[in-house]
Parts: structure tokens; C-alpha cells; sequence
């Protein structure tokens, strides 16, 4: 295409790097010219409510599609995580690129891992799969919100505001903040929330064929495989920002293991449904089946009462 394609992008500074690696891998592979239409979105205003009360992670992603809904830009870029697991008609996810350390990260500058933490401690964080994990690891710790892009949640942490946070690592290691980690949660420890450590690229589906292959062709077969079984089980349960649910996968040799918690909504402190299944996966189709799978296993073990709450 011989004029320049445009990237919707949040401007946060993680955001802006996340679309600058994507105008750059586009750049490099297929010699596009590419640039980037910063926006603020209602995700980014609203920071003094949970998301979960003001419309989910979806709130970070609407004002994009507006704008390539309107032919302001033909691509958007996101967290993965915040992409909502059914895209509005008329639009595709049309890559998944590799994925960073998709694990969380403890954070602080006094304790080096969360065992050490002193009963009472405050942690900051205001995502529900996090609270209801670390209140089965540690119930004598206190969980408070933390809103806010990732500069604004260290500043808050460096304020003296909480004893520790938990944000995601990759993000930390994309803005060169690697250092600030004290420990990474292993997933049997914290399981991560669907799709986190990936890029997801969003499309209109009427855009030009020739542009959907050449983004297309930046997928990253492991996790596109991994995020399509993650995301299902999300979809599955009837997912949205205030279910705290977990999903991670990871291939193994020729199988994708994929585990799944399920915390209580109202009561974290309740015990976690969990569910472990693999399988051999091909393709996007199979990769959603396994996830289907792990969501019915988990209305087996009784999330139905933790969904109903």
C-alpha cells in the first residue's frame, strides 16, 4: 500500500513502545510505512473505581476500534489481556505476536519476595485474579487497589503508599524496569491471566486483503496456540473483568498444558477451583476446544456458585 498504514495506540509509555515494536516489525518485514495515532481511552481516565465497576478492560480498547471503524487507522495494538474475548462484529484479531515473560512480578523496596512480607502487609493491586491468588497464599496480608498506568503504580509503591505491588513482568522488562522486580510468581504459585505477555493486533475485517496476510504473518504459532486455549476458557465461563479467573498455557514437546483457577468474586479468601488438561493442538480450533474443556472441568469442581456471586 503506498500510503502510510496508521497504528491505534493508548499513549502510555508501555503502550507507545508495545505499537512502536509492532511499526517496527512491519517496517522491517515488509517494508511498510507505518505510523501512530496516539489516544486516550476511558480505561486510561477513570482511575479512581476498579475496572471491574466501570466496564471492564474493554474500556482501554473501544476508543481504538472507533478509529479503525472510521478508517482513522487500519490497526490497533493491544495487551492482550485487555482485549475482550468476543471482538465487536466487523472486527479481527488478526495476530498474536510471541509472547514476554507472561509471569507476574513481585515488587518492592523492602522485601524480596512475598513470603517475607510481615503479617498485615499492604499489597497493591486492582485486578480480582490477583486478589483472590494472593489471598489463598498469604489471607494475612491487606490487598488494596492500585489503578493507574505502570509509572503511576511505581510512584505510588515508591510514595510508601504499599509495602509491595504486583504488575505483570513483561511489562516491566518492554520499559527496561527490569530491575525493579524482586521475584516472578511461577504459575503454580500465581497462575497469569489469559493472553498476558502477549501483543494482540486488531483489525476491521474489511480491510485490505493484502494487509490482513502481511499482519497476519507476524503470529507466533506457540502463542496463538496458547492464547486461543487461554481465552476460551474465559469465554466459556462467560468471561469479563469481574471474574477473577487465571488461565495460562504453555506448549510441552508436542502437548499444550494449559491450567485454570477460578477465585470467588465476593469472598477471596475462599478456596480456588483449579483445573490442569492437555492435549495435542494443531490449530486455533483445537487450541479452543482444550480450553473449553478446562472451563467445563472447572463448572464441574463448582464454579457455578462462584459465577452466580
Amino acid at each position: 500500500m503506498s500510503h502510510p498504514i496508521r497504528i491505534a495506540t493508548r499513549e502510555s509509555r508501555l503502550a507507545l513502545w508495545q505499537a512502536e515494536h509492532v511499526r517496527a516489525l512491519l517496517a522491517d518485514r515488509f517494508g511498510l510505512a507505518v505510523e501512530l495515532l496516539g489516544m486516550t481511552t476511558r480505561g486510561d481516565q477513570i482511575l479512581d473505581r476498579t475496572l471491574s465497576k466501570v466496564g471492564g478492560k474493554g474500556l482501554f480498547v473501544k476508543e481504538l476500534e472507533v478509529a479503525l471503524e472510521e478508517g482513522r487507522a487500519q490497526i490497533a495494538v493491544h495487551s492482550l489481556k485487555d482485549v475482550p474475548m468476543e471482538l465487536p462484529p466487523g472486527f479481527v484479531l488478526a495476530a498474536i505476536l510471541e509472547r514476554e515473560d507472561p509471569r507476574d512480578a513481585f515488587v518492592s523496596n523492602r522485601f524480596d519476595e512475598l513470603a517475607a512480607l510481615p503479617p498485615g502487609a499492604v499489597v497493591g493491586t486492582s485486578s480480582l485474579r490477583r486478589v483472590v491468588q494472593l489471598m489463598n497464599l498469604r489471607p494475612d496480608l491487606r490487598i488494596e487497589p492500585l489503578r493507574g498506568n505502570l509509572d503511576t503504580r511505581l510512584r505510588k509503591l515508591d510514595e510508601g503508599g504499599y509495602d509491595a505491588i504486583v504488575l505483570a513482568a513483561a511489562g516491566l522488562m518492554r520499559l527496561g524496569l527490569g530491575d525493579r522486580i524482586r521475584a516472578r510468581f511461577e504459575p503454580e504459585q500465581m497462575i497469569p491471566a489469559a493472553g498476558q505477555g502477549a501483543l494482540g493486533i486488531e483489525m476491521p475485517a474489511t480491510a485490505p486483503t493484502e494487509l490482513i496476510a502481511q499482519v497476519s504473518g507476524l503470529i507466533h504459532r506457540p502463542t496463538w496456540l496458547a492464547a486461543h486455549a487461554e481465552r476460551a476458557v474465559s469465554r466459556a465461563l462467560g468471561g469479563s473483568c469481574s471474574m477473577p479467573l487465571a488461565a495460562h498455557a504453555m506448549c510441552e514437546g508436542d502437548q499444550l498444558v494449559l491450567t485454570a483457577a477460578l477465585g470467588h468474586p465476593e469472598h477471596p479468601e475462599r478456596p480456588l477451583l483449579r483445573t490442569r488438561v492437555e492435549g495435542l493442538v494443531a490449530d486455533a480450533g483445537q487450541a479452543t476446544l482444550l480450553g473449553e474443556t478446562a472451563a467445563a472441568q472447572l463448572r464441574d469442581a463448582g464454579a457455578a456458585d462462584y459465577l452466580a456471586a
